[in-house]
């Protein structure tokens, strides 16, 4: 069973005294030098003097490895022969204990330094092909926000967080996907990836935090940054959308010309212009409706005579 590490402050010291210090024990070497080289006849003192000098001199080397200095919102993680020292998290200049060693997984494979940011950062990451809800192949990825909250957990319970946070973020994208179609269909209440970004990014925020909680870490903000069809079904995807966007505009003809022909033979009714039998109406509908739902400009044929 895993080991809970939880985060505690590391036991640092003023860096500005301790620097004092050292300095004092630089001087207290050198006068015992001094000291002991005005004795070089007594021999036992003058070995005495330089070995407490030599002594001296190298603890302060020693205590110059433990001077440490922090930006805001940087930190460090101490180890001290293999267990947890602590965390230092306040900017400043500090000393530690010179043994200790800082601690980052992330240096290696990432190129960065001893020290740990607590700012807010972006991870990018790259394009994936998975699956909506109805089976069709979609390329998606998505930018995620975050930053560190709990150096210990990011240090320790992940091998590496920065990789880990990628991985779980290619995971949670799968199950968030697999959840919803890419487009809405007929039904307009329908919840899709393209049509509900504020809620897919809700959702895909809390899957991601509840896979990062393990490591440490905040989520900000996630949100789709790309969203398309996969190349091999994009171009039946096109018809398809063409041909539903074709047979909502003709509805909407439809019912404006209806409407446009109702208008005028109320008007030609109620302005008794002139009056129409059925037959003549019909043959004004049909003529109406011609011009209005027709995709080019009709060309008028002058009737001289009688329709019948």
């Amino acid at each position: 069973m895993e080991k809970e590490i939880n985060e505690r402050p590391a036991r640092e010291k003023n860096g500005w005294a301790m620097l004092a210090v050292v300095l004092l024990m630089i001087v207290g070497g050198i006068a015992m030098f001094a000291v002991g080289a005005m004795n070089v006849n007594d021999i036992p003192a003058f070995a005495a003097l330089m070995v407490a000098g030599i002594l001296v001199f190298i603890a302060a080397i020693v205590m110059t490895c433990g001077f440490k200095t922090l930006q805001p919102n940087e930190s460090y993680v101490f180890t001290l022969f293999g267990k947890y020292y602590g965390s230092l998290k306040r900017d400043g200049f500090f000393w530690v204990n010179p043994f200790c060693s800082s601690v980052n997984p992330a240096r290696a494979t990432m190129g960065v330094n001893k020290k740990l940011s607590m700012k807010a950062m972006t991870l990018n990451n790259e394009k994936q092909k998975v699956n909506d809800e109805e089976g069709n192949p979609i390329e998606i990825s998505v930018v995620v926000i975050w930053r560190i909250t709990n150096t210990a957990r990011a240090v320790f319970n992940v091998d590496n967080y920065m990789a880990y946070l990628s991985t779980q973020c290619d995971a949670a994208i799968r199950q968030v996907a697999r959840q919803y179609p890419y487009d809405v269909s007929t039904n307009g209440d329908e919840k899709s990836l393209r049509g509900s970004a504020q809620e897919v990014a809700d959702i895909l925020k809390g899957e991601i935090q509840s896979r990062a909680d393990m490591a440490g870490i905040e989520i900000l903000e996630a949100r789709i940054s790309h969203l398309a069809y996969a190349p091999e079904i994009a171009a039946a995807m096109l018809q398809r959308q063409q041909a539903s966007a074709i047979i909502a505009a003709r509805q909407k003809i439809v019912e404006g010309a209806v409407s446009m022909v109702k208008m005028a033979l109320d008007k030609l009714s109620d302005e008794q212009i002139v009056e129409l039998d059925d037959e003549r109406k019909a043959q004004m509908v049909s003529n109406l409706l011609v011009v209005l739902c027709g995709n080019k400009d009709a060309q008028p044929i002058v009737n001289s005579g009688s329709i019948y």
